[in-house]
């Protein structure tokens, strides 16, 4: 069996076949695969699963389909077993047989015609330069083109660092005035920030003439709040918020020295025992 015959057979047959497709081909080239492992003897047994799988044919019905038209345009004989446990037959229709021999007037004739198809293409190539050199000068007026575009893309980008170089000068300024204005302002607002040092809190408190512990009652209330204001909205001035702790402290200072005397039982002094409740 020689396989190159066979093959050229199939291709030859398949030039004048204008009703099969590709998946047709890949259909009869796995079953060649086939056919080749088994050492080309008649008739093999394969299954459809893997048929489908080196074919890449997704689908049962074209399957179906191409290995039917395959059968009845005489390319294979096809014998479908009809049950999954046991696989389908397919002979293999030699087609190394159809090829005819050449005479020597066909290959003669072949070989003329190989010629003749040189010099044509020699005579499309020439011409082809021709064109080519004809087009030179529009080529050189699309790299001048170019060339512009580029030097224009170049002043794009020094204009683009440029804008770059003082967009950071002017944040560099901006920052400065901004270090300057909190240099100034340090001094100012040193005394209100917030949340204020607890060694501040006990100082304003001693300038008040109130006591430490007050002073540390305070602290330790608005810190462990978050410093806000009857616990919503955020604290503005500390100082403020401690003079009204120390008015607050002094009131309730005075409310608790009230000093309650107990009243005495309305009892009279001599009772007599002796009568009954």
């Amino acid at each position: 069996m020689n396989y190159i015959k066979h093959l050229t057979g199939f291709f030859d047959k398949l030039v004048h076949d204008f009703d099969l497709n590709p998946t047709h081909v890949s259909l009869y080239i796995s079953l060649f695969q086939f056919w080749n492992l088994n050492r080309f003897e008649n008739p093999i047994s394969i299954t459809r699963d893997e048929v489908m799988r080196i074919s890449k044919i997704c689908s049962k019905a074209t399957y179906h389909k191409c290995m039917r038209e395959l059968h009845e345009k005489g390319y294979v004989i096809y014998e479908p077993s009809y049950n999954p446990f046991r696989g389908s037959m397919v002979r293999m229709v030699n087609l190394s047989s159809e090829l005819k021999p050449l005479s020597k007037k066909e290959v003669t004739q072949l070989k003329n015609k190989q010629v003749i198809e040189q010099e044509v293409n020699k005579n499309k190539t020439s011409n082809d330069n021709s064109t080519k050199q004809a087009l030179v000068s529009s080529i050189n007026i699309i790299n001048n083109t170019n060339s512009k575009n580029n030097i224009n893309k170049e002043e794009q980008t020094k204009n683009k660092k440029n804008n770059m170089f003082k967009k950071k000068d002017m944040l560099h300024d901006t920052e400065k005035a901004a270090t300057e204005l909190s240099k100034t302002n340090e001094g100012k607002n040193i005394e209100n920030t917030i949340p204020p040092g607890l060694p501040n809190v006990i100082a304003f408190f001693k300038e008040k003439k109130a006591s430490e512990i007050d002073a540390q009652k305070f602290y330790n209330h608005f810190q462990s709040n978050g410093w806000l204001v009857g616990g919503k909205t955020p604290m503005k001035n500390w100082q403020a918020a401690a003079r009204n702790w120390m008015l607050n402290s002094e009131k309730f200072k005075i409310k608790n020295t009230v000093i309650l005397k107990p009243n005495h039982l309305h009892v009279p002094n001599e009772k007599n025992y002796s009568e009954p409740l």
